[in-house]
């Protein structure tokens, strides 16, 4: 006799959700509250954003010649780093049981704004709105090659399988333009001249354990902005409607059966999907951009899948309430020939960035959009390749990196966090990644500790179970 068999052989599926108080009752509670814009849990407390727009500079950017300045170690060129100073820490496979020798910046670096920052001549664009931006020297991390380094930041962990940041923003404040994703990805379309480029992967906007509806949704540099907008040929709108009003009924009977609420979201995704395919082409149809704007965003603005394309795309995406839009720009992994690559870099973001802050604040949207820029971790003071004073290499650097942030909160012209005199280890007010993301969850609204998901018998959150903290001191 086995008496849990003979429940289920007494029970059906069907029937157990029919008498469960909270069955197909609070699946329909949910699909009201959705139509009535009330998909997230909600903010904890008062909300400085109401949106991000992420920069991820992937492949990791030399901090040392972008935004840390550090006007002595020219002095020490060829230079030894002294083990006082490295303290034998952890370095790549490329580095390891070879000479460490110092690599000072070539390039210059200038006090910019009001608040008198400093930053490298590469960067005279984000100069101009320097004093809303805030530069953190002290980022750290714990990953030091590519791939767990960008998860980490994405995600929180190193491990594939957890949930995106977007997804996290999507399941703990739902959509606000319910004819848009409220998670968009934009990939900078691959230009000649860029070498080392790293991979990305979908995991780092996937939704991981939290339901699917909540992934971002890559939009494409070629052909229809997302896979499969258009209808096919011979299939007109309300042809689509109908189809689609079929679907949703067997999906439904099939719901009230077996109630999966991976078909609620099934349901719920192929109606965004319906709606994008009329909110989509407008969203990413540029014509009705004036010329100066676009003259704002730099030449490569007319091209597209260009990084200053989706920065003007980003500010459209910010006026039409998409909750988090996240920018992947590649190249930047230099470990020879720096000098010469990072200029292209540079260029590429520099004038972008600055359109997008000007942008944003010329709209009244920077008050409540929170923009983010940083790769996945900082690079070495040392050199790598062939060592000159105006060429040379870097390789990877977890212990310290810059990023910055702006708007929504943010004190602007000013610098957080120290580093060395070698640019090596964090000497003042350290943020670990953790740290940075917890911050941008408070911006949000959203308690760090307080936004959880239960996975594998943990409640599982964006910032993990190590200790975090929101970086107070750089909030207005």
């Amino acid at each position: 006799m086995n008496p849990f068999q003979d429940y289920n052989d007494m029970v059906n599926r069907r029937q157990f959700l029919k008498r469960g108080s909270m069955g197909l009752g609070s699946v329909a509670m949910g699909s009201l509250l959705a139509k009535a814009g009330v998909t997230g849990m909600g903010s904890h407390f008062p909300a400085k954003a109401k949106r991000v727009i992420f920069l991820f500079m992937a492949g990791a950017p030399s901090q040392l010649d972008l935004f840390d300045y550090k006007p002595d170690l020219h002095k020490r060129f060829k230079e030894p780093l002294p083990p006082s100073v490295s303290k034998g820490q952890r370095v790549t496979a490329m580095t390891k049981g070879k000479e460490q020798l110092v690599a000072p910046s070539m390039f210059k670096f200038h006090r910019q704004g009001r608040s008198g920052v400093y930053l490298s001549e590469l960067l005279p664009h984000i100069g101009s709105v320097i004093d809303d931006i805030c530069i953190i020297k002290s980022t750290n991390t714990d990953a030091i090659n590519h791939d767990p380094g960008k998860t980490l930041l994405c995600t929180g962990a190193e491990i594939p399988g957890k949930a995106s940041m977007g997804s996290w923003l999507s399941y703990g404040l739902g959509r606000i333009n319910e004819s848009l994703p409220d998670f968009v990805v934009l990939n900078s379309a691959f230009w000649s001249g860029k070498v080392n480029v790293q991979a990305l992967y979908s995991r780092l906007w996937g939704s991981g354990f939290l339901p699917s509806k909540h992934q971002g949704v890559a939009f494409q540099a070629a052909g229809d902005p997302v896979l499969f907008l258009s209808n096919p040929a011979g299939v007109s709108r309300e042809g689509r409607r109908r189809m689609l009003d079929l679907v949703t009924s067997l999906n439904e009977e099939h719901l009230e059966t077996v109630g999966d609420p991976e078909i609620q979201t099934t349901i719920a995704q192929q109606e965004m999907a319906f709606r994008m395919q009329a909110s989509v082409p407008e969203l990413t149809d540029l014509s009705g951009e004036p010329e100066h704007v676009l003259d704002l965003y730099g030449p490569e603005v007319r091209q597209s899948g260009s990084f200053a394309r989706n920065c003007l795309l980003a500010r459209r995406m910010a006026e039409r309430d998409v909750r988090f839009v996240q920018l992947f720009h590649r190249g930047w992994d230099h470990h020879t020939a720096l000098p010469a690559n990072i200029r292209g870099q540079a260029r590429d973001v520099d004038q972008p960035c600055a359109a997008l802050l000007k942008d944003l604040k010329q709209r009244g949207l920077l008050e409540d959009t929170l923009v983010v820029f940083g790769g996945e971790f900082g690079r070495t003071t040392y050199g790598q390749g062939k060592l000159e004073v105006d060429n040379y290499g870097r390789d990877h650097h977890p212990r310290c990196f810059s990023t910055w942030m702006a708007g929504a909160g943010i004190k602007g012209g000013m610098t957080y966090g120290e580093t060395d005199d070698y640019c090596y280890n964090v000497v003042k007010d350290p943020v670990h990644v953790r740290d940075f993301n917890a911050t941008i969850l408070h911006q949000l609204g959203l308690d760090h500790n307080r936004l959880t998901f239960p996975f594998l018998g943990l409640d599982q959150k964006l910032t993990g179970v190590n200790e975090a903290h929101v970086v107070k001191d750089i909030l207005a």
